[in-house]
């Protein structure tokens, strides 16, 4: 929370809520948690880094803790055990979403598989999604293109060798994650490495993804949704304005080319992109999945496909350039299953890479993409643990705690890939531990497509260069201080300069 702002605040939020009082004793079945302050509740106690703040007020008052926040009631779970609780035991009635105001413009809270309630239109979006797009199937089918595009990764790089020049990690694992997937969609790339030139959608999703980071006001008093006090929904409904302007242009010539071409082949199997299925889909049912939905679901997958992926691998190189033995222990294994002439891995081998595949779970334990998951709602009052959780209060889960908890993990605030060379623990939601990709009927649908995108680019990044820092920096001066928001990126992007095996 930006405190200065919410200071200035202060005065009109004790004038329109005056009236209102929380002097009344808490209920004693509801969880325990700090007292709050009238209107405001537990708000000033959230700091700038919630995931911390919260982290260590859990452990005052227990993995399940209650807050008020302006006017919202927020149960937060830090824990394994309560994860499970929630998501597996109780997992129906937590399966509803929290939607924060800004998803609400544009009634995009009412077409997106990420918001929209576990009913009719999300159970049909999700079998979109697992049957066109993230099925093993599909994901075989569409490898070439990933090898297509982490190659051309890997040539932006080896330019930058020869020019000397310093990597922006996070900005170019972006531009590969955002183009896999513009590609999946559309047949067509969305963003350039040369950011001077790169389209303007690069630049929506990106500003999209700052403003949503933001603490809203309005989330916290509603009363306060005609005044927009911090700007934000105006802010939002530019780049809404300017990604769908872009859907609609790409939906309108698509649609012209499916008109004129007397050859078009509508059997859904030899779509040659989600756009083209989804058409499909539209003429079929008598549109039942509209031109919106379908710019609701565009949207989406690209903000949340691209953001999560390319966070995680500027951390993961981060750890990996701080601590360089693990580094070269990760391209000795890698060294055993490609051939001198490649470029990029082959997905089907991600399973013989065991330190690989350790370095992304301790990566993900360390620096989750998302620090409380998206947040859940209660559809009624539930009992869990002796607790009643009230309908309606909004759940979220702390990942970022639950990565770091020492009663979980041993050395827990170290990176340690080693401990998940022997442990079977991993990150698809059945072993809480570690549930960066949420768990239940509510996880994230493209974790597979995630998990190859992850190992593909940090193989290609660490088996074809050496790193060093800019200005002779030492690794361990590295700020390592996270930018909260909808995600947890790097503060300080990380800038390093590649130096080429020659294995070429």
């Amino acid at each position: 929370m930006d405190t200065t702002t919410f200071l200035l605040m202060i005065p009109l939020l004790l004038t329109v809520f005056c009236v209102f009082t929380i002097s009344r004793s808490r209920n004693p079945r509801l969880p325990p948690g700090p007292y709050p302050f009238p209107v405001i509740g537990n708000l000033l106690q959230l700091g700038n880094k919630p995931h911390r703040s919260l982290a260590a007020l859990s452990k005052r008052y227990g993995p399940l803790m209650l807050l008020k926040l302006g006017s919202r009631t927020t149960l937060v779970i830090s824990s394994p055990d309560m994860a499970k609780e929630f998501f597996h035991k109780h997992d129906q009635s937590f399966s509803s979403r929290s939607v924060p105001e800004i998803v609400r413009l544009n009634n995009h809270n009412e077409s997106s598989i990420v918001w929209l309630p576990a009913e009719y239109q999300w159970r049909r979006l999700r079998r979109i999604t697992k049957e066109c797009l993230f099925s093993g199937q599909s994901l075989d089918a569409s490898e070439q293109l990933r090898r297509q595009k982490v190659h051309e990764l890997v040539d932006h790089v080896r330019e930058c060798c020869r020019n000397e020049k310093a990597v922006n990690i996070g900005a170019v694992a972006f531009t590969t994650t955002l183009n896999i997937i513009s590609n999946l969609l559309f047949s067509s790339n969305f963003s350039q490495y040369d950011l001077t030139s790169s389209q303007e959608i690069h630049e929506v999703i990106s500003g999209l993804l700052e403003v949503a980071g933001k603490p809203n006001l309005v989330d916290f008093f509603p009363i306060l949704r005609p005044l927009d006090p911090q700007g934000l929904a105006s802010q939002v409904h530019v780049y809404f304005d300017k990604l769908f302007a872009i859907f609609d242009n790409i939906i309108d010539q698509r649609l012209q080319r499916r008109a004129v071409s007397s050859s078009y082949d509508t059997d859904l199997s030899t779509q040659h992109d989600v756009l083209d299925l989804l058409l499909d889909i539209n003429f079929k049912d008598d549109h039942e999945l509209s031109i919106n939905d379908m710019k609701s679901f565009f949207m989406d997958l690209l903000v949340a496909g691209s953001d999560t992926v390319s966070i995680t691998l500027e951390w993961a190189m981060t750890e990996l350039i701080r601590n360089p033995k693990k580094l070269e222990t990760a391209r000795i294994e890698l060294m055993k299953h490609m051939h001198n002439n490649d470029k990029t891995l082959n997905e089907h081998n991600i399973p013989q890479l065991p330190y690989l595949q350790a370095i992304i779970k301790e990566t993900l334990r360390l620096h989750p993409p998302g620090p409380f998951l998206v947040p859940h709602q209660a559809t009624h009052d539930v009992e869990v643990e002796g607790f009643i959780v009230p309908k309606d209060a909004q759940i979220l889960c702390n990942v970022w705690a639950i990565g770091r908890d020492p009663k979980v993990w041993s050395n827990a605030n170290v990176f340690m890939p080693e401990r998940f060379l022997e442990a079977k623990t991993d990150y698809r939601g059945q072993d809480f531990e570690l549930i960066p990709f949420g768990a239940g009927r509510r996880s994230c649908p493209g974790l597979n497509l995630a998990r190859r995108e992850l190992h593909t680019i940090l193989v290609s990044l660490i088996y074809n260069f050496d790193w060093k820092l800019e200005g002779n920096m030492r690794a361990q001066d590295l700020d390592m201080e996270e930018k909260f928001g909808l995600s947890l990126p790097r503060n300080v992007p990380l800038m390093a300069i590649p130096i080429d095996h020659d294995r070429l």
